[in-house]
Formats: C-alpha cells, sequence, structure tokens
C-alpha cells in the first residue's frame, strides 16, 4: 500500500530546537520580552547556527528526496515567537535551504492546543509545559537538552563519519516506548520485585508508552524503503538487563515493529553506546540520562503524563517568546 498523504508523518519543532537561540534566550531571560524583541529586529539578517535538532530536521525532511510520490515527512516550526521577531527565523530556514512552508507563531501563548489541529506525530521543545501538555493528549514530545547539549559544529566533530548518512533515533523503554507500570514497581519496590514481574509476565505485551504511536509510524515509513538502504535506523537502549529482557522482545514482535538494535545495558551508562550508534536524537524519561546524553548526542527528556510517576517538573512561567 502507498505511503499517501494520511501516513505523512508531522513533526512541531521549536526554533530553540532547530537553531541555537541561547543568547536570544539568555536576553529575554535577564533583561525581559522588549529587548528580546529589539535584539532580534536588529539581527534578524543575521543567520541563526544549527541548534541540537537541526541535524534530524534536516534529514527527516530529506527523506522527500528519496522517491517520488505524497511526501514522507513534514517539519512544522512552532514557535512562541511573534509575528514581529519571526523574520530571523524564517531567514535562517531559506539560508539552509530547509523545505519547511508551514509555521506557527503565537506571541507567547501555549502551543499545545494546536498539536492536535496540525495532526503531530512528534513534538519538540525547550518548553516543558507544551510538551507535558502534548504527552497528557497521547503526542509523542520531548523537551529539548538545551542546557547540556555541545555546540552544532562540535557534535558533528564527534559523530560517526558513517551515521552522517542515516537519521538514527534511539529510544528508552519504560516510560518511553512502553507504559510505565513496569518503572512503578521497580521504584515502589525495588530491583527484585521488578525482574520477578517481569519474569513472570514474560509472554505478556507491555502496554504502550507515549511513544508507541510514533514508533509505528517510524518503522511503516522505514517500510517504504529496501531493508540494506533504508535512511532511517532505530535502537532501543535500556537499563534493563536478563531476565526482564523476554518481554521487551516479545513486545516488539507483538506490535510488528521494526527495532534496529537493542542494547540492555544492565545499569550502564547510556551515553557511551549512544556516541558509537552516532544517535541524531534521543529520548529518555530520566534527566540524568539526557542530561549525559546531550555530550555526545541531542537528547530529549519524556516526562511523565499528569498523575502517573511523580517528578520534580519546572513550569514554563509564560512561556518564553524566543522557544
Amino acid at each position: 500500500m502507498a505511503y499517501g498523504p494520511d501516513k505523512k508523518m508531522v513533526v512541531g519543532v521549536s526554533s530553540r530546537t532547530l537553531f541555537d537561540l541561547t543568547i536570544e534566550n539568555e536576553i529575554f531571560e535577564t533583561q525581559g520580552l522588549d529587548a528580546y524583541c529589539k535584539y532580534q529586529t536588529e539581527h534578524e539578517k543575521d543567520i541563526l547556527k544549527p541548534g541540537p535538532g537541526f541535524q534530524l530536521v534536516k534529514g527527516l525532511l530529506q527523506l522527500n528526496e528519496r522517491r517520488e510520490g505524497p511526501e514522507l515527512v513534514e517539519v512544522i516550526i512552532m514557535s512562541h515567537n511573534s509575528p514581529n521577531t519571526a523574520l530571523r527565523i524564517f531567514n535562517s530556514v531559506a539560508h539552509y535551504n530547509l523545505a519547511i512552508s508551514r509555521f506557527v507563531l503565537v506571541s507567547g501563548a501555549s502551543l499545545a492546543p494546536y498539536l492536535a489541529a496540525f495532526h503531530t506525530d512528534l513534538f519538540l521543545s525547550a518548553c516543558e509545559e507544551d510538551v507535558q501538555c502534548a504527552i497528557d493528549s497521547g503526542i509523542a514530545a520531548g523537551i529539548i537538552c538545551t542546557e547540556y547539549s555541545m555546540p552544532y559544529e562540535a557534535m558533528q566533530v564527534r559523530r560517526i563519519p558513517t551515521a552522517t548518512a542515516q537519521i538514527r533515533i534511539a529510544f528508552d523503554g519504560d516510560a518511553v516506548l512502553f507504559a510505565e507500570e513496569s518503572e512503578r514497581i521497580y521504584r515502589e519496590k525495588g530491583l527484585s520485585a521488578f525482574e520477578e514481574n517481569e519474569r513472570v509476565r514474560a509472554m505478556e505485551p507491555l502496554a504502550e508508552g507515549p511513544f508507541a504511536k510514533f514508533l509505528r509510524k517510524l518503522s511503516d515509513l522505514q517500510k517504504e524503503f529496501a531493508y540494506e538502504d533504508c535512511p532511517v535506523r532505530t535502537a532501543l537502549v535500556t537499563a534493563r538487563s536478563a531476565p526482564a529482557h523476554e518481554r521487551v522482545l516479545r513486545t516488539i514482535r507483538a506490535w510488528d515493529v521494526r527495532v534496529d538494535e537493542v542494547f540492555f545495558l544492565g545499569g550502564l551508562e547510556k551515553k557511551e553506546i549512544l556516541k558509537a550508534f552516532g544517535a541524531q536524537i534521543f529520548f529518555d524519561d530520566q534527566p540524568y540520562h539526557t542530561a549525559g546524553a546531550a555530550e555526545f548526542v541531542p537528547a530529549a527528556r519524556v516526562p511523565y503524563r499528569r498523575g502517573m510517576l511523580e517528578e520534580p517538573r519546572r513550569e514554563c512561567e509564560m512561556p518564553a517568546i524566543s522557544q
């Protein structure tokens, strides 16, 4: 069956995901909105440097050039910028020849109501509240890690050369691809109880987590290409180990999705594996892992749904207009 318009993958990204707005965001936070707007209009012809999600976005857009027919992927910039401050973003998109034609500019308001309206499959932003609302609405979303990320140029130097030819996306398991049920058992009762639960229920597929639908969409997209020439490669990088491995593998089989590489790390740090894999984005629910991963690859934290596993959560006061 052809990959028709109804199956197109829609990715929403904030301006801080696509471009490096570190200086601009600092002006907003320390000097206020007027100073930020003044700076952006004065520098609207200055091209922004790539941000942590730039390589991922560029790669996704290039998929549309790999085959004829309807687009496989659409990227929409969803920004808290106002129309008066957005020309610099438009100019930067044009400079890098990014095939992006749709923009959402909300002048500091919440972006959450527009995610479903645009049929968004994945949303990446630096604003935690917008991402939280997306997760609560059943949309795969991640808080892009800007605080610990190395500059784009340095990341390209460290990246494995062969990895740049593919889009490489890595996921954590529990509370990301899978539901947080097993994670809750581990937190409340410890490792032994967690492992026993997974051993006893090894034949029972895990419930879907916030990124299950996105993984299915990604898997369908991969099927549009020959296996040996697929431009997208995925990995599951989990702290699980035997005997908690079987349920994961049977779940992937039951879902009938493609996961190219699986790493059961048994508590080892993930960042070296992600560096070797050459991930262009890594999704995890733990700040510790996203902060570590961001030293080498772009990373995004996936918040828990409200009312599920509690975690310290920093609200966006009024969403930063620079995001």
